[in-house]
């Protein structure tokens, strides 16, 4: 197993360890909901450093980013970050990624760990007709998302940037708790508003102690994956893995949004065929209306106790006190309001599906 150049700093703060995407990850420290509820409240730190990232260069980065992701990256201009997936030939997602704009010839791509050396693979096939320069830097890089309603006024006192002026999804590259070259975004993925901080991994575990250190007035607290999962269910946000993968079309997942026909790249047109006839499941959010923790892998039945679909995420949300989860169901029963039922351990609970995201910015 990896160990992140956090991990020491993970042990030393009493976090329980797992292993996720070939890493030794901390899972949680003061327990789920506690963390959960003080990044929605106030502010917490993530070590993300097992995602991938991929420097493309040169005259045909852009070329290259075009053919291979869904989104339209011609829209990006510098200090841009863009949400898109790498659709695969069969209709699904190869994974789904940040394409962040450093300049016309410079772009930085992040990925899931799970995926780094498909992606990579994936990319590199693509990248046979471009050419373009492309570098994977996942090992000498760190990450740090520092997520909470607190996190610009509790982390400004170790940058210069403006934090409280940068928009979502927009990055600087700038000095960070003294430390030189790092890039510092908005992305988020707990909805609670936050940045995300990539330095290098000699300085990943000064910046963590600066940034603790910063946040200790504002209540920070170190957070692991269990709560990034549940902070990002209530959002809404896609997992890839449960709610989205090499089977799922982007256009069934409702990432139509990311999907844009505005140019030719892997699977287009199928997608465009798909988009315009319609897909037969489509990805949508419910809540329980009885207590019950709805898990992947659960069915989902009509009233009459016909399977429709098939859970993808599910969980107690802290933030409601109630079953909270994604899932695919056939189209008819995918609008807002449709009474379903969730099958937990052979008992039928009744739901109904509501518009995404469950927390309400």
């Amino acid at each position: 197993m990896k160990k992140t150049s956090l991990y020491q700093k993970h042990v030393e703060l009493g976090a329980k360890m797992v292993p996720f995407a070939g890493y030794e990850m901390p899972v949680q420290y003061s327990g789920v909901i506690d963390e959960h509820l003080t990044v929605r409240s106030a502010l917490g730190v993530f070590d993300v450093s097992h995602m991938g990232e991929f420097m493309i260069r040169g005259e045909k980065a852009l070329e290259l980013i075009q053919a291979a992701t869904s989104n339209d990256a011609a829209n990006l201009f510098n200090g841009k970050v863009q949400y898109s997936c790498l659709p695969n030939n069969q209709g699904g997602i190869v994974d789904d990624l940040l394409v962040y704009r450093i300049s016309d010839i410079e772009y930085m791509l992040v990925v899931n760990a799970s995926n780094i050396e498909k992606d990579w693979q994936w990319l590199s096939a693509i990248n046979n007709r471009f050419g373009a320069q492309m570098e994977n830097i996942s090992d000498s890089t760190s990450l740090l998302a520092v997520q909470g309603p607190k996190a610009a006024e509790a982390l400004q006192s170790l940058t210069a940037v403006d934090l409280a002026s940068m928009n979502y999804y927009t990055f600087v590259k700038g000095t960070f708790a003294g430390k030189d070259n790092c890039i510092i975004s908005a992305t988020g993925y707990t909805g609670a508003g936050g940045f995300e901080i990539y330095c290098r991994n000699e300085d990943a575990r000064e910046i963590w102690d600066a940034v603790l250190l910063a946040g200790a007035a504002s209540g920070i607290k170190p957070a692991g994956l269990a709560a990034r999962d549940t902070l990002r269910l209530e959002m809404g946000f896609c997992l890839y893995g449960n709610d989205i993968d090499d089977s799922t079309s982007p256009i069934s997942a409702g990432l139509g949004w990311i999907t844009k026909f505005t140019k030719v790249f892997t699977n287009s047109a199928a997608l465009q065929a798909e988009k315009e006839s319609g897909s037969p499941q489509k990805l949508v959010g419910f809540e329980l209306l009885e207590r019950g923790i709805p898990r992947s892998g659960c069915g989902i039945a009509d009233e009459s106790g016909n399977t429709i679909g098939r859970v993808t995420s599910g969980t107690m949300s802290p933030s409601l006190q109630k079953g909270i989860g994604m899932g695919y169901v056939n189209t008819g029963w995918h609008k807002d309001g449709s009474l379903i039922k969730i099958d937990i351990r052979g008992k039928l609970y009744d739901a109904k599906v509501v518009k995404l995201p469950f927390i309400k910015g």
